[in-house]
């Protein structure tokens, strides 16, 4: 199924616009990308390829994939751009020698496999030594780590909003913490390698974003929530509904990831997500309003008084102060935007398939 319809490229022109003459520093650059088939990585790779063509930069994208098979079904106007070149390899594993690099952009992870956390972890930190190991024999000059939001470990009820300064982590016992901890290893890994070879490491801890790509029956609530208003059955909440998370628009989190990568601080980390903090019912209830499917809300499990409400919500102060960044797009119309893709992705689907009966 493609996934790389018009209305994707809209946006990516649009994140790309946001970032205006900064894009000038990489004319003519190496770009190595990792994680380039996950949701991030499509809008970075999608909004940079705008540059690309709009400004005539002359960047040339090595972008590293399991399957590149794969990637060109699902997304050609992304994987057949003449600029990139997809290379077949595993982080898990050493990488081929891929000549000169200037910039690195991280984001391979392995959220997916509940049953072995140890390659959830593998990915996390070997993948990166992998990477850094590119990095160095090709000479880049600045590198992207994509983090998560899951290294700072449960947020405490006394801290409304996590900023980068805190210092929360993961049980190292529990099998759970894998991926947590091993971004956790990750950071360590480039802000040490990037002070003793010299590399422009920037750290962005991603929280929860929604947007068009995004898998629509993965992990992801606002994508299940989304898919079953359009298709007429019941938002279901699985859990009690009272998780506290705020939402960044796909479009705006990729303008805000190069911003950091092009202008943030070396050796700094910062927070990426949305600014509205709302409870897993209340984001329920407001995609039923905003998409007026009236489909209504199912939680499947009640609310025990007195328990402690669970928050994954990011301090933003830093990304606002030093990099001027803000969530250009409500969350309304992120999820009509998203919502307006997952319809058009359908109705190809269903074409697809009438064309070949």
């Amino acid at each position: 199924m493609t996934t790389d319809t018009g209305s994707c490229l809209l946006d990516a022109r649009t994140a790309m616009a946001r970032i205006g003459s900064g894009w000038q520093r990489i004319a003519d650059r190496r770009i190595l990308m990792t994680g380039a088939t996950g949701f991030i990585g499509r809008w970075l790779l999608a909004s940079l390829l705008e540059a690309n063509r709009s400004l005539a930069l002359g960047c040339e994208v090595i972008v590293i994939t399991r399957d590149p098979g794969r990637f060109l079904r699902e997304s050609p106007r992304l994987a057949d751009d003449p600029s990139v070149r997809l290379v077949a390899g595993d982080v898990l594993d050493p990488l081929p020698d891929l000549g000169p690099v200037d910039l690195v952009v991280h984001g391979a992870a392995d959220v997916a496999r509940p049953a072995r956390p140890d390659i959830t972890f593998d990915v996390c930190a070997h993948g990166t030594r992998h990477v850094l190991d590119a990095a160095r024999r090709g000479g880049a000059t600045d590198m992207l780590l994509l983090s998560s939001g899951a290294v700072y470990g449960r947020q405490p009820e006394s801290l409304a909003m996590t900023p980068e300064t805190w210092l929360g982590s993961h049980d190292p016992l529990d099998a759970r913490s894998a991926y947590g901890l091993g971004k956790l290893a990750a950071e360590w890994l480039v802000t040490e390698h990037g002070r003793t070879a010299g590399i422009g490491t920037r750290i962005a801890r991603c929280f929860a974003f929604v947007g068009p790509m995004m898998p629509m029956d993965g992990p992801f609530a606002i994508g299940n929530f989304i898919r079953d208003a359009l298709e007429g059955r019941p938002i279901r909440i699985t859990g009690d509904g009272t998780p506290l998370r705020s939402y960044l628009y796909a479009a705006d989190m990729a303008a805000w990831l190069w911003r950091i990568l092009l202008d943030g601080q070396p050796g700094r980390a910062y927070n990426v997500g949305g600014p509205q903090a709302l409870s897993i019912a209340e984001l329920a209830e407001l995609v039923d309003r905003t998409l007026g499917t009236r489909v209504g809300v199912e939680c499947l499990r009640a609310a025990r008084p007195g328990q402690p409400i669970e928050r994954y919500l990011p301090d933003l102060t830093r990304a606002r102060d030093e990099l001027g960044l803000t969530a250009w797009t409500g969350l309304p119309e992120a999820i009509d935007r998203t919502a307006h893709w997952y319809r058009a992705t359908l109705d190809a689907r269903r074409g697809a398939i009438a064309a070949a009966a």
